[in-house]
Order: structure tokens, then sequence, then C-alpha cells
């Protein structure tokens, strides 16, 4: 095969190379160097996306983008596992992510490519985001069919498990709470300021019974988590931070509708900023709780649900419910495996990067066990089948993930306190009205109890925590580690071992050309140009950094487990494996050999500086890898790693965290593939690369958003600073306890005085919160 043409006269794209101006040509799609005419295509993929587009009527999209399409890559992701709803009408429904948009165009082509396919009625894609939503009708198109459109036009469409959502119910509480609460103060203002100005007794009294209505829902509804958790911790005889703010809540309440048949001023203001205010807390620590189903959903996802069993010499699809040990199945190239087995026929190359991590696929023959979940890159094998469904390691590496994930959260200095701060709240609040009876009578008595339990009400205590924890995500979020918790955040504090895993994590996480000529890169980038295999995509993307012109190639040839040969020039090649690991040799027609290409995982430019300033924070730092030992330790020397633990599976790297804890450590692991999430969920502290897998992402406790460890840094001073901010917080909020609640206790503090102090403690409060990115960046400038 020579060359590729397009069926028509392609447009030029918009935003062209500055090679263009050597004269050279471009593929009209992706904007890859080729040697040949100018409307010449560099594969058979792109071809087909232009084919796809224009047959479309959307032509135009070349003239409107501002950068080069991507390559279009086979997607390899099993779309019968991908969760599909099932709407009333009968419509289906799935949500998908699409990589590689590169400008709003892209957004604007999958829409429109998207909407033309049968059945389809809404295509939605977030430039932002790349989140999409897929509607359909049933029967006349599949959700495989769609995501194969979107990646034959270059772009990459992955599954992603279930995402946790926001507590909606929470959310409609502190709504109402925050409505209801800002109309209170509102019309309490107005009620004190009768006080001084005048008013009528009958517009006093329709202000209080409107404060009545208002502060219903939020007292009875509202408030209902606080009371849920009180009861919950007195039915196992505990003192807990809900309970005095149920008992707060309820005797604010009853003490008002008392007071507003009474035609006498309650505490409404405080109850609805009490409420808002520690609903908004609640909220901002919530976790998302189901965490470890979805990253085990989305980890089993990688197996196929269907299966290609060889039944007397032919071959039939069936569910992979219905393989049984010592079945033989069929696994073509580009296809995931249903189950663990032993390979009785054929060879390839698998990617293994499910158990090991490793981005380089393994050559496996007859003899090889393969495990469900892997992918076969290259080649054709038959398997006979050893386990299926729950007993594949697959299915026992999410069950470990999701046992892992349950640890229950370590209770905040907030819940330590609580006890304490109850048992002295109702201590003082039952001293005062037996004092108040004694010595004036039942109603003054009420009202002085009831102004202690205002003042006294955890309001500060309790959003101490919540708020510096908020202000400290944030600033770990704008040095490019997003957490998921208050309670990642402070973990990271106590952190003194910081395991790394190697591939994807230190390491670039892709297969990269190390060493090779020019001229030898040239032909056989020319001889990989047709595929897909990790090992060619690396070397056109040197080829594509060096702007080395792609030549035409002519009777390619991909050989299983052997490598690929074709025409350049006239002559042939052949590109095979070298002796060393790592290596391919570039052949001519009489085997001679013209060259080596060293292939290899990259280090990050700033592991090392991350390294040295994680071992300065106080970290001993390990590097966990499936690697041999030799190539783990030389890559630990040049990232300054002293400790390497290689050829560790993914239930090693959890045993080992696992070990640390007992041992008294807190554990930081860092990892970004699927085999990782069980490590991650193991750790004290579990952080996922951007890049990385979704189960990963889904499991960790945050996400680095850049490819680099240094916001593992930045995070670690935001939590420390977080710390002495809620520290300093909480002891703020018990002085003005004690001056407040003694202040109560003697009959100084009116409703007048409680409205005040209550914004006043915590006011206190949200100002010590706004010092946390302050801390942070007086560290910085200090180091």
């Amino acid at each position: 095969m020579s060359q590729y043409q397009a069926p028509t006269p392609s447009p030029r794209p918009t935003a062209p190379s500055p090679a263009d101006a050597r004269g050279r040509a471009r593929c009209p799609h992706c904007g890859t160097a080729v040697e040949a005419d100018a409307d010449s295509f560099c594969c058979a993929g792109c071809e087909l996306a232009y084919a796809i587009i224009s047959g479309a009527g959307l032509e135009q999209y070349y003239q409107q983008r501002t950068a080069w399409s991507p390559r279009p890559q086979p997607t390899g992701d099993n779309w019968s596992a991908v969760p599909v709803i099932e709407r009333s009408d009968g419509k289906l429904e799935a949500r998908l992510v699409i990589d590689d948009l590169r400008c709003a165009s892209c957004v604007w082509l999958i829409e429109h490519v998207l909407e033309r396919e049968p059945g389809v009625e809404i295509a939605s894609v977030s430039y932002a985001t790349g989140r999409t939503l897929l509607r359909w009708r049933a029967g006349q198109t599949s959700l495989a069919a769609l995501a194969h459109s979107i990646a034959r036009l270059g772009y990459r469409p992955r599954a992603l498990g279930e995402e946790s959502r926001p507590d909606r119910s929470l959310l409609v509480r502190l709504g109402v709470a925050a409505f209801a609460a800002l109309n209170l103060m509102l019309i309490a203002a107005s009620i004190y300021a009768g006080w001084f100005s005048g008013m009528e007794a009958r517009y006093a009294a329709l202000l209080r019974w409107v404060s009545f209505v208002l502060v219903t829902p939020v007292a009875l509804w509202c408030a209902a988590p606080f009371f849920v958790g009180a009861l919950a911790a007195l039915r196992h005889r505990m003192l807990h931070i809900d309970l005095p703010i149920a008992l707060g809540v309820a005797v604010l309440y009853v003490h008002g509708a008392f007071a507003t048949i009474a035609g006498r001023d309650a505490y409404f203001d405080s109850l609805g900023m009490l409420v808002a205010l520690l609903l908004a807390g609640r909220l901002l620590e919530s976790r998302g709780r189901r965490r470890a189903a979805e990253a085990a959903t989305a980890l089993v996802a990688t197996v196929p649900r269907s299966a290609r069993r060889l039944v007397g010499g032919r071959v039939e699809v069936v569910d992979v419910a219905e393989l049984v040990p010592g079945d033989l199945i069929d696994v073509p190239a580009g296809a995931e495996l249903p189950a663990d087995g032993v390979i009785v026929e054929g060879a390839g190359e698998l990617r293994v990067a499910l158990v090991t991590g490793e981005a380089m696929p393994i050559p496996m023959s007859v003899g090889d066990r393969v495990l469900a979940g892997t992918l076969l890159v290259r080649g054709a094998i038959t398997v006979q089948v050893r386990a299926v469904g729950e007993a594949t390691v697959v299915h026992a590496m999410a069950a470990q993930l999701a046992e892992a994930s349950t640890r229950d959260p370590r209770p905040t200095g907030a819940d330590r306190i609580a006890p304490w701060f109850t048992a002295g709240t109702l201590l003082v609040a039952t001293l005062t009205f037996i004092g108040w009876l004694l010595v004036r009578d039942a109603d003054v008595a009420t009202l002085n109890t009831v102004a202690v339990l205002v003042v006294a009400c955890p309001c500060a205590l309790a959003l101490a925590h919540p708020l510096a924890t908020a202000a400290g995500l944030a600033a770990a979020a704008r040095r490019g580690l997003l957490l998921r918790s208050g309670e990642a955040l402070l973990d990271m504090a106590s952190i003194d071992v910081a395991a790394l895993d190697k591939t994807g994590t230190v390491t670039e996480g892709e297969l990269a050309v190390v060493d090779v000529a020019p001229d030898v890169l040239r032909i056989a980038a020319a001889l990989e140009r047709q595929s897909a295999h990790p090992i060619a995509s690396a070397i056109l993307k040197e080829a594509a950094r060096r702007d080395i012109p792609l030549p035409p190639l002519r009777q390619a040839e991909e050989q299983p487990g052997i490598g690929v040969r074709g025409i350049v020039d006239g002559a042939v090649w052949s590109l095979r494996a070298g002796a060393a690991p790592g290596t391919l040799r570039l052949l001519r027609a009489d085997d001679s050999c013209a060259g080596e290409i060293r292939l290899g995982d990259a280090l990050r430019a700033d592991s090392g500086a991350a390294a040295r300033a994680l071992e300065q924070e106080g970290m001993r730092l390990a590097l966990l890898t499936g690697d041999a030992e030799p190539a783990a330790r030389a890559l630990a020397e040049a990232a300054g790693v002293p400790h390497v633990l290689a050829r560790m599976l993914p239930d090693e790297k959890a045993a080992w965290i696992a070990q640390q804890q007992q041992a008294g450590h807190r554990v930081l692991f860092v990892g970004d593939g699927v085999n990782d999430a069980v490590g991650l969920a193991q750790a004290d502290v579990g952080i996922a690369m951007a890049s990385g897998a979704a189960s990963s992402m889904l499991v960790a406790d945050g996400v680095i958003s850049t490819p680099s460890l240094m916001p593992l840094l930045g995070a670690r001073r935001a939590a420390r600073a977080s710390v002495r901010v809620i520290r300093r917080s909480q002891r703020r909020s018990i002085i003005y306890n004690v001056l407040a609640v003694s202040a109560a206790a003697v009959g100084l503090v009116n409703p007048l005085v409680a409205a005040v102090l209550m914004p006043l403690s915590s006011g206190m409060v949200i100002w010590g919160s706004s010092r946390v990115e302050f801390l942070v960046q007086r560290e910085e400038r200090a180091a």
C-alpha cells in the first residue's frame, strides 16, 4: 500500500504547523508530516475519520478547528460492561468521558456526527470535562457502535464508574435553612430596632408569628440529621457533638413556641443561623460513601461479559457466566480476556497493566498463564479456562478493594471534645435552672437556662474543623492536588511513610523512545504508521516530536509476536524485538541490523526534586513496582528514592502498606493504574494521578491534576496549616464558651446579646480559617 488518498480534496487546517512553511505535506486530519502529496493521509484511520466527517456533511469542521485532530486509535473498552439506563419512555441512556478534545470545534463535530447516527436523540459533550450524555432509541444502535463512531473520529471514549454525588437531601435542607435564617435575621433586627424606636404590639406579634412559621421547617426537618445522630449516640451510650446541638435546637424551638404564644421575643434567629451554619459545615466535609463500590465495579468492568467459546470446531458467542473450567475460548487481537486460563494455541502480546501496572506489552505463548481483564494487543490465542467470575484474579482484587475501602473515619477533634463539652453544658444548664428557680421564679429560670444553651451551643466548635479543612482543601487544589475530604487533608499532616508506584507516578507512564538514530526512526515510523500497538505509538510520537515526515509504506505485514514488515523506499524492512529488554532492531531484507531503538519509561522531570522535598518533610520514601530488581533500583537511584521493592503484585503492595500501618506508621501511597486501587484504598491517604485509570481515581482520597509529584508538598503544607488553624479555633471557642456561659448563667445575656454573640463566635472561626492560605504562602516563602 503506497499511500492513502482522500476521496475528495481535503480542507487545510486553520492552525498549520511551522513545518508547513518548509513545504512538507501533512496528513489533512491529524497533521502528521508525510512524504507524499498534499492530500495524503498518514494512516487508514485518519482517512476513515475524514470520510465519516465529509460523508456527514461536516467539512466545515476542518475550517473552524484551532488545532490538529487526534490520530484515530482503536478503543479496547468493553462497552457491554458499561451501565446503560433504560428510561421510562423505553429509550436508553449512558454517560461516558471523551479524551483528547482539542478545541470547541471537537465538541461540535462529535455532537453532530453522533446526532446523525440512527436512533440517537441526544448527544451532549462538555468541553471542560469531556463528560458526555448519550440517549438513543433501543434497537436502532448500541453504546458500542456510538463509542466506535467517536473513536473513528480520533477521540477516545472511555467508561467511567458512577461518581459519588453530593447528598441531595442535605443540599435541600441547607437551602431551606439558609433561606429561613436570612429572613429570620431581618425580622429579628426589626424587632430589636423596635425596642429602641418603638413598635406597635400588633406588628411585633405579626413578626413573631412569621418567625415561628419560618423556623418550624428548620427545626423539624432541616435539623433532623442532628437529632438522628444524637439518638444514635445515646443508643450506644455516647455523648456525641450532635447531642448538644439537637438539645439546643429542641429547647430553642419549644421555648420560642411558648414565647410566641405568650407574646414574648424568642431566639428563632439564633436557631436558624445555627442550623444553617452547621449544615453548611457538614456538607463541606461530607464524603462519597459509595467510592468503594464504584471502584470495585469499575475494576470488574474491565472483564468482558461475552466470550467466543470453541465447541466442536466452531465458535459460539456465549455469556461469560456460561463458561466453566476446561472450556476453550478464542481471543482475537484487541480483545480483553473474559476468564483466567492458560494459552493452548497461538501467541501474542498482552498488556497486563491491570496486574503489574507496567505499560510494556508482554509476549505470551503456549503454556503461559493469562488473566481476565488483560488486553491482547497483538496476535491471536486460544485459552483453556481455569477460573471464571468471582474466582478470577480481577474479582479478588475488587473484593480486596471494597474491603480495604470500608475503614471507619477517625473522630475529629470536635468529636473528642464533644463528650466533655456536652456534659459541662448540661451540668451548667441544670445548675442555672435550679439556682434561678430558688432565687426568682420558673419563668426567669427558664429564660436563663435557654440563654445558657444558646450561647453554649457548639456552633463555633463544630465549624472549626470543616471550615479550616475547606480552606486547606482549596489551598491544596490551587497547588495541583484535589482531595476528596477534609479527613484526607488532615491525614497528610501526620504521614511519615510515602510509598510511590513507578509507572505513571515517578515516571511518565508511557512507552517512549529513549535512543534512536534519525534515519532508523524514519524507517521504523513508516513501518508502524498503520499499527495501534503501544510501541508503534511511542515511535510515531518520537517521529512527530522530531518532525520527521512519514515515508510511504507498501505491503505492510504485521507478524504477531514477532514484529512488522513492509517496503519503504523500495527496500524490504522489518522491525523486531532486540536481544536486550526494551530494545527493537531494524532489519534489512537479508536480516542484517540497520540500527536499534531503545524504549523506556521516562522519569518525570521533577520526581527527584519532589522526592528530596518529601524527605525533608520527614517522610521515609519507598518505590513499589512490578519491575525486575535491576531496572527498579536504577530508576529509584535516578529519582532519589532510597528504598525499593520490586516484582510486587497488587495484593503484595497492599500487604506491605498494612505492615507499615501495624508498625505504627502513617502511610501515603501514590499510584495511577487499575492495579494500584487496592493499595490506594489500604493506605491512610491514597493519591491517584489524573492520567491514571478510572478505578484508581474513584477509590483514591485525592487526585494530582498535573503531571508532577510536587503537589504532594503543597498539600502537606496546607494540611499543617489547617491543623494549626483548627487547634487555635477550638481554643478560642472554648474560651468564648466559658465566658459566654458564665455570663448567661448569672443572667447577663438577653436575646439581643445572644443574637450578637452567636455570629461573633462563628466569625472568629471564619476569620481563622481564612488564614490557612496565608500560612501556606508564608511557609513557601521561607522554603
